[in-house]
């Protein structure tokens, strides 16, 4: 029954991280993929939270088969973040690139931290 937690989550995870990524990119006027960041960013929080809610017995294994598999594992995507990164180093947005790859590991990584943060702060 576990796969049936992870493919509810991704089926809610997939169409809002292709929604997001659209309704975001299409306001913003540069080549520089604020769409992808941000999915990746919200699933690093997300992460977070869930993590530390699982470490304080907050949240069971199923919920983190759901929402951290499932949705998150659907939310976020390494692969597109790779790909847009290495589009913009081969059009020549090398600075883009660059700030691409700093901001979304340094970004990803505080949003991860902060999340786990918060769920101590709530369930520690």
């Amino acid at each position: 029954m576990n796969w049936l937690l992870v493919i509810a989550g991704g089926m809610v995870g997939a169409p809002l991280r292709y929604l997001t990524d659209r309704a975001i990119q299409d306001r913003h006027d540069t080549v520089f993929p604020w769409g992808t960041f941000t999915v990746n960013l919200a699933g690093c929080l997300v992460l977070g939270v869930l993590t530390g809610a699982v470490s304080y017995g907050a949240a069971s294994g199923s919920v983190q088969l759901l929402i951290g598999t499932g949705f998150c594992g659907a939310l976020t995507t390494y692969s597109t973040f790779s790909y847009e990164t290495l589009r913009l180093a081969e059009t020549g947005a090398g600075f883009f690139a660059a700030a691409n790859v700093i901001a979304s590991v340094v970004a990803g990584l505080g949003a991860a931290f902060t999340g786990a943060a918060l769920a101590q702060s709530i369930w520690a």
